[in-house]
């Protein structure tokens, strides 16, 4: 053979892995990277990114409304690449970067070739939800990311029959359960899809309970930080539920808001998936399949909040799209791939100025009115010129300003003993996040991990007072009071717009009535 044919053959070769299914997902994935650098930084900070940014000043191995993971990453960006809004949504920009490629490996694990990869991707990139907690700094972001990758390996332990991959699976699990305990739930389904299907032999074999002890280990320290707290968290669920906060759903209209959530043409893709993992083609895969209708079932019986599911439907499209490549092989068929695709696109390209801000706010509010689109509520909460997730990304650092400007006012010796008590953990983080520029100290408060962290040296002689609606409670507990401003912002939430207080001489020691003060709800 000629040198001349070696080079022709290399060169297809090349040009052959440029369009493979690998390198268009990877194609994909780069994309998101796109939309970080056009939509990173726009807005502001959002409420929990200055919350979780305050946690990281208090690394511990738990919190009262999440694990630890997140405020640990905060502490890791605080001392690395810094907390500006590029650098706080890099990570979780590039963690859904990570879950398209993961997606796309996963559709080729379950035998999936170029068209289903590709179709798996674009639904893992243009789902609007998977958007939406891709670009703040939450542990919504990681939670894709990692439940794809615990699939990856059950999927792989599925195929090759090496039942050390337990290990990695019991591993990855702990790490998931730092992040967020909704994957408790999704791994219970994998536990029944377990006992359901032939993967059941794992129950003999010792690697499966060694995966359970390695995620007992991980996750233990946490625990025990809940149990030594009085398990905190469990507090706070049952006070929200009692409160009646969030917006609770029927099945019917949980499982419409699904839809929703995933652009209703990506939506598709999962009764596909079930067909796929409980036809005969995917049948050796059917622990994923039963997984995923435990975790919805529990969902919808606990009255989570829709976008906990979340997580779950990368996996769900990888599975949709084997099949749906497998019944449109057919010449007759070819046009419904492309077809499917191009719609997925089309209408999550419609809805991605109302869940991703690419758009300055005139322009969104003139595009939002035009398309008539709003924006999935979660929580009954009084919605203002901005819907709730854009509205939480303003008025923070002017909460900051107009507590600085009152507080350079007072003497010298009293602004040493004046505390800035907030009242809910969306102040006390935007106090703690802007408040040092300005020359303030840090926050208190009794809303959330404020309490758990104490009064510190205040006893209260001197409060600026964030978030109090009730003006009966200033006139009842302070022996002088002022107004010195207010929190509004024409773009933040109006259930933030409140007067900002000046208590002299509360009347009882803060030390004392410290515990009286907790609010987690």
């Amino acid at each position: 053979m000629s040198a001349t044919t070696d080079a022709a053959i290399e060169e297809d070769h090349k040009a052959s892995l440029l369009i493979s299914g690998t390198a268009i997902v990877f194609y994909i994935a780069f994309l998101r990277i796109v939309l970080y650098f056009i939509a990173g930084p726009n807005y502001g900070y959002f409420r929990d990114e200055l919350y979780y940014l305050a946690c990281g000043e208090h690394p511990a191995w738990g919190y009262v409304d999440q694990p630890p993971l997140i405020a640990w990453i905060a502490w890791f960006l605080e001392h690395t690449i810094g907390t500006s809004l590029w650098a706080l949504r890099l990570l979780p920009a590039l963690a859904d970067a990570a879950t398209i490629i993961l997606a796309g490996r996963l559709t080729r694990e379950l035998g999936g070739r170029r068209w289903a990869m590709f179709l798996a991707a674009v639904a893992a990139l243009m789902a609007p939800v998977l958007l939406a907690l891709s670009h703040l700094f939450t542990m919504n972001a990681f939670d894709p990311l990692l439940w794809t990758a615990i699939a990856l390996l059950i999927v792989r332990l599925v195929k090759s029959g090496n039942q050390r991959l337990w290990l990695a699976v019991g591993a990855l699990s702990g790490i998931t359960i730092l992040n967020k305990y909704a994957v408790i739930f999704w791994l219970s389904g994998v536990v029944v899809g377990l006992c359901l299907t032939p993967l059941r032999q794992s129950l003999r074999k010792r690697w499966f309970w060694l995966g359970c002890a390695l995620t007992t280990v991980i996750a233990l320290p946490n625990f025990l930080w809940q149990w030594q707290h009085q398990f905190p968290f469990l507090q706070l669920m049952h006070n929200v539920r009692e409160s009646g906060r969030d917006i609770v759903l029927s099945p019917l209209p949980y499982l419409l808001a699904q839809a929703q959530m995933l652009g209703y043409v990506a939506a598709l893709l999962v009764p596909f998936a079930l067909i796929f993992f409980f036809s005969r083609q995917g049948q050796r895969f059917r622990v994923l399949g039963w997984a995923y209708l435990v975790f919805l079932a529990e969902m919808i019986f606990l009255h989570g909040k829709m976008y906990y599911v979340a997580p779950v439907y990368p996996i769900m499209f990888a599975g949709g799209a084997v099949w749906l490549e497998s019944v449109t092989s057919h010449k007759r068929w070819i046009w419904a791939k492309p077809l499917l695709a191009l719609a997925m696109i089309a209408v999550s390209g419609i809805y991605a100025p109302t869940i991703l801000p690419i758009l300055s706010v005139p322009h969104f509010l003139a595009y939002e009115h035009k398309m008539g689109i709003e924006q999935q509520k979660f929580e009954h909460s009084q919605q203002g010129v901005l819907p709730q997730l854009y509205a939480d990304m303003f008025g923070w650092e002017g909460i900051a300003q107009k507590v600085a400007a009152y507080y350079r006012t007072l003497p010298p010796e009293e602004q040493q003993k004046t505390a800035i008590f907030a009242n809910n953990y969306g102040e006390g983080g935007a106090i703690d996040f802007f408040g040092p520029k300005y020359g303030l100290p840090k926050a208190i408060g009794g809303h959330q991990n404020y309490w758990i962290w104490g009064p510190r040296q205040y006893t209260g002689e001197s409060l600026i007072v964030l978030g109090e609606g009730d003006e009966s409670n200033m006139q009842k507990y302070c022996t002088s009071y002022s107004i010195i401003g207010d929190a509004k912002d024409p773009l933040s939430r109006p259930d933030e717009w409140l007067p900002i207080y000046h208590c002299r001489g509360f009347k009882a020691n803060l030390q004392a009535i410290w515990p009286d003060l907790k609010r987690w709800r």
